[in-house]
Parts: C-alpha cells; structure tokens; sequence
C-alpha cells in the first residue's frame, strides 16, 4: 500500500505546511469519511466548518483558510487546493489494468494497419484495413476501430469503444468504455411512397488534441464533411453531439446534455448536465448554458443562459422569482 508523509506530498504540491504530524499518510478521501491517516481537502470557505468534525490528519487548503489545522494535524497551503489535489490522487492511484504482451494473440489487425511503437492493443480488438494508430497508445480489450481510422500518440481507449470508418483522433485523448465516435447522423425525411427516408451521412469525425470523452457518449458523424471537437474538449458521460456540430478548444459538456445537427460552440463553452441545443444554433466563446436548460437560438459570447426555453441568466431568476410570488399569493 502507498504511502507518504507530508514532507514528500508537498515536495509535489511546493505548498506552506502549518502543523504538523509524524506518522504516514496512507490515502486521500472526503472531509466526511477520512480516517486519522487520511488526507482531505478544504476547497472552499464554506467548507471550513466541517474540519473540526473530521477525522482527516491533513488537509490541502487554499492560502485564505481562515481556521488553523489544530493539535496533531496539518494543513499544506496552496493557491488551488483542488488543482493540488488532483496531483495528490495521481499520487495515490493504483495502476491501470496490466498488459502481459503489447499486442494481444486474440487482436484481430488487418494486414494493412500500421501500428507505432509502444502501442498495446487487448484481447478482442478490432483494427480494420488501412487504419493508423500512433506511438504508446493504449486500446483496452474489446474495442472496434474500423477502416482509414487515424489515432495520435498517447491515446487511451477503453473497452466496448467504437470508432467508425475514417475517423480521425489527435493525441493524449481518452475515450471512456462503450464510447461511440462517428455513427450515422440522425437523417431522415417523410416520402410519401417510402415512409421515413434515411438520409446518407457520409462525412466523419474529426477529434483534435487532449480530448476526453464520457462512457456511453456520442459524436456522430457528419452527412457531408465533419463534426468536429476542438483540442481540450471534456464530454460527460451519456452526451449527445449531432451530425456537423463544430465545438471550439475546451469546451465541457456534462452528462446528458445534447447538441442537436449542426450546432457550432466557440471556445471554452459550457453546457450543463441535461441541457439541450437546437439544430444550426451558435454559441459564443465562453459562455455558459445552465443544467437543464434548452436553447433555441444563438447565444452572443460570455452569455450565461438558464431555463426553458433559456434566456439571460438574471432574467430567468426574475421570472422564477415572480412566479414564486404568484403561487404564494395565490394559495392565501
């Protein structure tokens, strides 16, 4: 089992230590559930009140703590305490599932897949014709990378993924298990001899640099050229990206957001969990869609929008304030 004292964690964190303890610190946890080996951290003011309840031995605060650690305990001081915190969990995760051989004897690999060095592929993959997967890229058992597929270095693709034909996907990306990229996109039109036509969708998906991607969630692909995700996107799990969606460099979508065909998102735009987008809607840089919200039209930038349909966030909590009223004063 790992282990550490709190001289070695902030020689990582380089942060101010106020306290101070002598035994090994054996694991991080929550405030509320920590153990008197345990670490925790205060990333908020308001969360101060619950130090003194807690069993934690050391905590990773921001530099404005206003409560001292207390006898026995200690406090790393930092600019960030969640950012530090981040470092302190990679400090303490167990290892990622082992491979006993870089490319497993079950793969399938046409002959024709070029593969770069340090790739490992499980038990159970698919890599079809003409496919082009980078340096120390991992794929996990039971994924499906089919045909002209391009994949950058240092990728990591977890089980049940598939990734359809002429996809093409950056570096240092992770796609989560039983991602879908580059499904057919949602085309169809009434005919009245045949009943709902399917509409071909012959584009693909293009995903830049340091992409994430949810379980469960998909891209899929564009009807004529791409649907794109910019570098640094994060998806949560179960989202929905429509055919020809263009989103800019770090964007977040959380879970169960959607964004309709064609919808564009600028640069560093957030959708909430459940938020949904119309179809050729545009959405500024850096604004921000509230969880639950459905948006009907362009969003200039920096906007943050609320409700259903969304509106400006201070007009929305207008309307919710009258109608708060309006019930109150009708049940006198």
């Amino acid at each position: 089992m790992k282990s550490y004292t709190i001289q070695e964690i902030n020689e990582i964190l380089k942060g101010e230590i106020s306290g101070n303890i002598t035994h090994k610190i054996t694991a991080p946890e929550q405030l509320e559930l920590a153990t008197t080996t345990e670490i925790s951290f205060i990333g908020n003011k308001k969360y101060e009140k619950f130090w003194e309840a807690s069993n934690a031995c050391a905590a990773i605060v921001n530099e404005d703590i206003s409560i001292q650690p207390g006898e026995n305990r200690v406090f790393i001081k930092v600019k960030n305490a969640d950012l530090a915190m981040s470092q302190v969990l990679e400090l303490f995760a167990p290892p990622t599932p082992v491979f006993t051989t870089n490319i497993h004897v079950t793969a399938v690999i046409d002959a024709t897949a070029k593969i770069g060095n340090g790739t490992r592929i499980g038990a159970g993959c698919y890599v079809g014709p003409n496919v082009k997967i980078g340096e120390n890229t991992t794929i996990y058992p039971n994924v499906t990378i089919l045909d002209e597929c391009t994949i950058g270095n240092n990728t990591i693709i977890w089980s049940g993924t598939v990734i359809r034909e002429r996809c093409h996907i950056g570096n240092d990306c992770i796609f989560h298990p039983n991602s879908t990229i580059g499904a057919d996109g949602f085309g169809f039109r009434p005919d009245p001899e045949r009943g709902l036509v399917k509409i071909p969708q012959i584009g693909n998906v293009v995903i830049g640099n340091g992409v994430e991607i949810g379980a469960n969630s998909c891209v899929d692909r564009g009807k004529f050229s791409s649907t794109v995700l910019g570098d640094g996107c994060k998806i949560d799990n179960l989202v929905q990206i429509g055919h020809n969606s263009k989103l800019g460099k770090f964007c977040i979508m959380a879970g169960n957001s959607g964004l309709a065909g064609s919808v564009t998102l600028g640069n560093g735009v957030i959708i909430g969990g459940s938020a949904s987008i119309k179809d050729h809607t545009i959405i500024g840089d850096g604004a921000i869609v509230g969880a639950g919200s459905g948006v009907t039209g362009d969003i200039p930038a920096g906007k943050v929008m609320l409700g259903y349909p969304a509106v400006e966030a201070r007009d929305a909590l207008k309307q919710w304030a009258i109608l708060k009223r309006l019930v109150r004063d009708s049940s006198k």
